[in-house]
């Protein structure tokens, strides 16, 4: 891997458009960091066995990307959980368990990270609220995406100025599911069959994960989109937690996406 000077986030039209030069975002890759091995590039996982020095290197990259220290980089311990954490300007580095964050202070970077699952960035530019959250097919079923919004409008949101964007997650080519899971989402609703098609394994389906995100994001009345980039297949920009299994590594890297409102 080619290692660059500094990370060069993706950036969604949406976001930097009804950010109204308020709100600062990313949706970070590979590139940029200094890890080595299986974890090389820009791996942020506190979780990973990675050298921590490394990942505090890679971590503090991030928050310098949108001029803060690492002080000021908010993230949590992810569960796969429907929970959401508010934070303030007296962030102090806490990493409560929970799966979504939300703010309403500037100068504070929301970051959520992801190898495979979904990282939605969410912000209401004209009333200065920003939500980060990580939702893999039990977050999205569970009701993160949902909570986000309701922290969010808990803090003065108006819920139709919201917009959110998922960035890189897996795929429906990547992500073949076995009955087992086809059948716990029909049983939780059987209109999500529309989320499932055949493969080439009998018995067995591809799941959609980004086409049940929206879908979940605009029912709940906010304006979504995606940057449409599957993790699996683009070793070159992203870890994938599926292609780790698949190859039989020990460990994986893990990605971030962040947001922050600017201070004035």
């Amino acid at each position: 891997m080619k290692e660059n000077p500094s990370p060069t986030p993706i950036e969604s039209p949406l976001l930097r458009e009804k950010g109204q030069s308020r709100v600062s975002h990313g949706f970070f890759t590979r590139q940029g960091g200094v890890s080595e091995g299986i974890y090389a590039g820009l791996n942020v996982g506190i979780g990973s066995r990675d050298d921590s020095e490394r990942v505090r290197e890679n971590r503090a990259r991030v928050a310098g990307w949108f001029g803060y220290p690492l002080e000021r980089l908010a993230t949590v311990h992810q569960v796969h959980s429907p929970d959401v954490v508010v934070v303030d300007a007296s962030y102090a580095g806490e990493r409560p368990q929970a799966d979504a964050i939300a703010t309403a202070s500037p100068g504070v970077v929301l970051g959520v990270l992801s190898a495979d699952c979904g990282p939605i960035l969410f912000c209401d530019g004209a009333n200065g609220v920003i939500g980060a959250a990580h939702a893999g097919w039990k977050g999205a079923l569970g009701g993160v995406l949902e909570n986000t919004i309701d922290a969010m409008v808990a803090l003065g949101a108006e819920r139709e100025k919201i917009v959110a964007c998922l960035g890189p997650s897996i795929g429906p080519a990547s992500y073949e599911v076995g009955p087992e899971f086809v059948e716990r989402f029909l049983s939780f609703d059987a209109a999500y069959e529309e989320f499932f098609s055949p493969s080439e394994r009998q018995g067995h389906a591809c799941f959609d994960l980004p086409a049940l995100t929206i879908k979940r994001l605009t029912d709940a009345g906010v304006q979504a989109t995606t940057v449409a980039l599957d993790t699996y297949p683009d070793e070159e920009r992203f870890f994938s937690y599926r292609r780790t299994t698949h190859r039989g590594e020990p460990d994986y890297g893990r990605q971030i996406s962040a947001i922050a409102i600017t201070e004035e």
